[in-house]
């Protein structure tokens, strides 16, 4: 089985030198030949490192960050600042650790394109198709169902602020989201959202700077909440907060989808990846730092799940200007529907490579019927599962525990060691294995808080409920 699922798999690397032009483009005749249709067509190496680091951006800078000061909120001031400190030089470290394996097999004659690939070809197909990949599949598609949702309740917060006694539920925002994310999911490959996703960094910034604006006018204000930054509830309860506090903040680093996106990067690759990973932690850190200390700062041990509800009160009485607080949940959801297309990614190109036809060419009809059908019915599923399940966040939690933390942390570790060989008694390996380990460990403590979380949510849990 090795060295025919291995042709499936495997793209070689392409000459970089002028003088092995011809030779190269007929190479990448040859190569494509080989090539499924998910990696031919989903997948394609067009892109410059800037698309890259927009998509990386993109994927990574997400409204997720909207619920840092939450994770504060468990943690207080000091544990805060250093889990975020240590979860962006930790995850710009894995990242790169990725693209090093990368480049090391595109050198030697074998271009990984998917994660799976990667698991395939250094620890066996066992770790592909049993572990890998499908964890993969169920945290990205995960993921689309969560901003499905979360797109739904922004919507609804409109709704609700410009008609506070309107009937409409949840599930009604939900599916207009999901109609829209229908119209996006049908663009053709990975390449072609580096436009969308230019725009995404800017939305980033743009909700970000609003997010922060408000926080710091409310905590300037006489109507803001009094300033508690103490920390809330018994032992257990304080135990089990800091580890989800963790889990969310690293969680908020989380990408899943390294190689797919180095996989749009034109040959050669080597350096590129590293340059788009400075763009979008150059961004991360505006972001992510702002949102996080001007969020806690302003609202405390009263912060919410995302800082935005808290520019309402209690009862819902605004706490800055209505067009305000419309402008910066447009803003995100917006965002929100780029990062959604983005980890539609892995999905789409398991589909193409199942229904398309890599003989034909992509915009035939063969492609294009099976494409459109199969996009059309992963959306609506997705949508129909985000109506239902309005408490999917906690299962978002719990798959991010056992998903997002191995894959972007553990397992970029154990790559580079089992590639590169380095000395055991070195600093990288030694580096790389205690990252491996710490975690390894924090993936088991954080799915433990998660399980407990869904426990004492699930008397609430309730099909299409309003939440």
């Amino acid at each position: 089985m090795g060295s025919s699922v291995s042709e499936n798999y495997l793209l070689s690397s392409h000459a970089s030198t002028p003088a092995h032009h011809s030779s190269t483009v007929s190479d990448d005749h040859l190569q494509n030949k080989d090539l499924d249709a998910g990696a031919l067509f989903v997948l394609q190496s067009k892109g410059s490192w800037i698309h890259c680091g927009y998509h990386l951006t993109t994927s990574i800078v997400a409204p997720a960050l909207l619920s840092l000061p939450y994770a504060f909120m468990f943690l207080g001031w000091t544990a805060g600042i250093l889990s975020l400190v240590v979860g962006a030089a930790v995850s710009f470290y894995s990242y790169n650790l990725l693209s090093m394996v990368l480049d090391h097999h595109a050198a030697s004659g074998h271009r990984l394109l998917r994660f799976r690939d990667m698991a395939h070809h250094i620890l066996g197909p066992n770790w592909a198709r049993y572990y890998v990949g499908p964890v993969q599949f169920l945290v990205c598609y995960l993921a689309v169902i969560g901003g499905s949702l979360l797109g739904g309740q922004c919507m609804r917060t409109m709704y609700k602020l410009s008609n506070p006694d309107g009937e409409l539920k949840l599930y009604a925002f939900v599916s207009i989201f999901g109609a829209f994310m229908l119209i996006l999911a049908q663009l053709p490959s990975f390449h072609s959202l580096r436009h969308i996703n230019l725009i995404s960094v800017l939305l980033s910034l743009a909700y970000t700077a609003c997010a922060v604006g408000g926080c710091i006018y409310i905590g300037s204000s006489s109507r803001g909440p009094s300033k508690d930054y103490s920390l809330k509830g018994d032992q257990q309860t304080r135990v089990f907060g800091a580890f989800n506090a963790m889990g969310i903040i690293a969680t908020s680093f989380g990408n899943g989808i390294i190689p797919e996106i180095q996989a749009t990067v034109a040959p050669p690759t080597k350096g590129k990846m590293f340059k788009g990973l400075c763009l979008c932690y150059t961004v991360l850190a505006v972001t992510f730092f702002s949102t996080a200390i001007a969020g806690y700062w302003a609202f405390g041990n009263q912060a919410r799940g995302v800082i935005l509800n808290n520019f309402m009160d209690s009862h819902g009485t605004p706490l800055l200007p209505k067009s305000f607080i419309y402008l910066s949940n447009i803003l995100v959801i917006a965002q929100l529907s780029a990062v959604t297309v983005v980890y539609l990614q892995p999905t789409n190109e398991i589909l193409e490579k199942t229904f398309g036809d890599p003989e034909s060419k992509q915009f035939s009809l063969r492609n294009i019927l099976p494409r459109v059908v199969a996009r059309s019915v992963s959306v609506i599923a997705a949508t129909v599962v985000a109506t239902m399940l309005p408490f999917i966040g906690d299962i978002v939690a719990l798959t991010g525990a056992i998903g997002f933390l191995p894959l972007d942390f553990m397992l970029p570790a154990v790559f580079y060691n089992v590639t590169f060989k380095p000395s055991r008694r070195g600093f990288v390996f030694l580096l790389n294995g205690t990252i491996a380990v710490v975690f390894a460990a924090l993936t088991v403590i954080t799915t433990i808080a998660a399980v407990r979380q869904i426990g004492l949510d699930a008397k609430y849990y309730k099909l299409f409920a309003n939440v």
